[in-house]
């Protein structure tokens, strides 16, 4: 399957979870893959995975809540293929906690990487969307930022920020034929999901509960995240933007 043909790919985060699910669905699909994130090790299992399905990629270390790192990841890109097409902004972190449980220095480690990051990454971006005429904008957002849930409050607001900042930008750069949309995902079993649950009964029993809570009656899989996010930057939603994507099970439809 080639939805991607010819398109180069930005994605943050890639070296775990979503993002390296993503990474692997956008090689399948025949883009060329940039893996930025902190820990080279990661991007680098991310592309021998990508090379056994005969993927094009290249691993970038960056921190995507420093500007010269945004702008230097967002160079590297063009530089290895020639231009930039997709960006996805899927680096985050989470803090499960009430305003009272936060504190300031948690606060702003979480809307740093979760807010400053996307703001930053497209910021760069839009400079070689404008050469190529054009470009697509996957954030990866959260339920948590169309709806709220208990001991969530700085992370609700990080992702409720991804959520407007998507439709903001949406606006401002239609005319540039640049698109910006957000997936919504509700829990996701990843690396950082697993540590909510404590193994132990009590941990299995919260994690029943939340299942629980979705009425498809699953967790979401990376892979779920990845197929919405090949469609989102395919030339199949050309005409979306400014969308924010409930991809939950069903739980933001009570």
């Amino acid at each position: 399957m080639t939805r991607l043909a010819g398109k180069a790919a930005l994605i943050t985060g890639g070296g775990t979870g979503i993002g390296r699910a993503i990474a692997l669905a956008f090689g399948r699909e025949g883009a060329m893959v940039a893996v930025a994130g902190r820990r080279r090790e990661k991007l680098e299992e991310t592309l021998r995975e990508m090379e056994k399905q005969r993927g094009e990629g290249v691993a970038i270390v960056c921190d995507v809540s420093n500007e010269r790192d945004a702008q230097r990841a967002v160079r590297e890109t063009a530089k290895a293929f020639g231009k930039l097409n997709v960006l996805v902004n899927n680096a985050g972190v989470l803090h499960a906690a009430t305003i009272e449980g936060t504190t300031e220095e948690q606060w702003d480690k979480l809307l740093k990487i979760n807010l400053k990051g996307p703001f930053l990454m497209c910021k760069a971006a839009l400079v070689e969307f404008r050469k190529a005429g054009g470009g697509a904008i996957v954030n990866v957002g959260s339920v948590l930022g169309l709806v709220a849930m208990k001991d969530r409050a700085a992370y609700c607001a990080s992702k409720g920020g991804v959520t407007l900042l998507t439709k903001a930008i949406a606006l401002d750069h239609a005319h540039e034929n640049v698109r910006s949309n957000c997936i919504c995902p509700s829990i996701v079993e990843t690396e950082l999901v697993q540590g909510l649950f404590a193994a132990s009964e009590e941990g299995r029993a919260l994690k029943k509960a939340r299942i629980g809570s979705i009425p498809l009656g699953r967790m979401g899989r990376p892979e779920d995240v990845a197929e919405m996010a090949v469609f989102l930057a395919s030339e199949e939603s050309s005409w979306l933007t400014g969308a924010a994507v409930p991809l939950d099970g069903g739980l933001s439809a009570y």
